[in-house]
């Protein structure tokens, strides 16, 4: 979002929160995210004018990465900002310094400027085969905005879904706060205990939960999620990072 467009935001916000709309429905009326409406909600003018202070601070800081993400906007014009996002993390030791969300507007600015539109190159997917009856279980873990019993508040819920890829037999366990990894250790164990058994071989996206961090195709874990794969003694199978095409059924339950 340009500072034009912020600023139109957030006018219009306020304007609507004085006409006494809900939170909801203004997210509605402006299509904006409920995080987004979180972060201007609150403010007044002057608070407002210190934050995009703030942000221009953060986007210049993205300004010493111009050269090498405008060459790689230009060669992969299909690239997603969170690829390029992760790849900065791998540089500075996980601390680029700046937000995802303010990288992907710093690289929207750059499409515009030097005129990349995002193509989108055709994936190419073959059918394979399902694996064997306790082979493998796909894992993933999100967030869902969803209304309380009054339906009129909501609530964020966090959950970590499972699912057998032979049978596609689930697992679901909710969370009224963000979760731990003792939690995501607790889940697999009333999985197991669920689905009778354990597989072979379990399937993950690259979450801090689970993954310290990637070196070179080195995956290293963190340290009570390796302790609990060394006594459970299944394999791990690791998706491409902000790849979720690269995992299937698990994927699907929380979207």
């Amino acid at each position: 979002m340009s500072k034009v467009d912020g600023y139109k935001v957030y006018i219009q916000l306020q304007q609507l929160k004085e006409m006494g709309f809900s939170k909801s429905q203004i997210a509605r009326q402006l299509e904006i995210s409920r995080p987004t409406l979180n972060k201007y909600y609150d403010l007044n003018i002057d608070e407002y004018e210190q934050l995009l202070q703030s942000m221009t601070t953060r986007a210049k800081k993205a300004d010493q990465y111009h050269d090498w993400i405008l060459n790689y906007l230009r060669e992969y014009p299909d690239i997603k900002a969170s690829e390029i996002y992760y790849w900065i993390q791998e540089k500075t030791n996980g601390d680029p310094g700046f937000s995802e969300g303010t990288l992907r507007n710093y690289i929207r600015e750059l499409r515009k400027e030097y005129n990349i539109p995002k193509t989108k190159s055709p994936r190419l997917y073959e059918a394979i085969e399902d694996p064997p009856m306790g082979q493998q279980m796909q894992v993933d873990m999100g967030e869902k905005w969803v209304f309380k019993a009054d339906k009129i508040r909501e609530i964020k819920l966090y959950l970590i879904a499972f699912v057998l890829s032979h049978s596609r037999y689930k697992y679901v366990e909710w969370f009224d706060r963000p979760l731990t990894t003792a939690d995501l250790i607790a889940a697999h164990e009333n999985a197991f205990q669920y689905f009778e058994g354990i597989p072979e071989e379990v399937v993950y996206d690259q979450d801090k939960l689970i993954l310290y961090k990637e070196n070179y195709g080195d995956l290293i874990y963190t340290h009570q999620f390796a302790s609990y794969r060394h006594k459970r003694k299944f394999r791990i199978h690791m998706c491409r990072a902000a790849d979720p095409e690269s995992k299937g059924y698990a994927k699907y339950m929380i979207m």
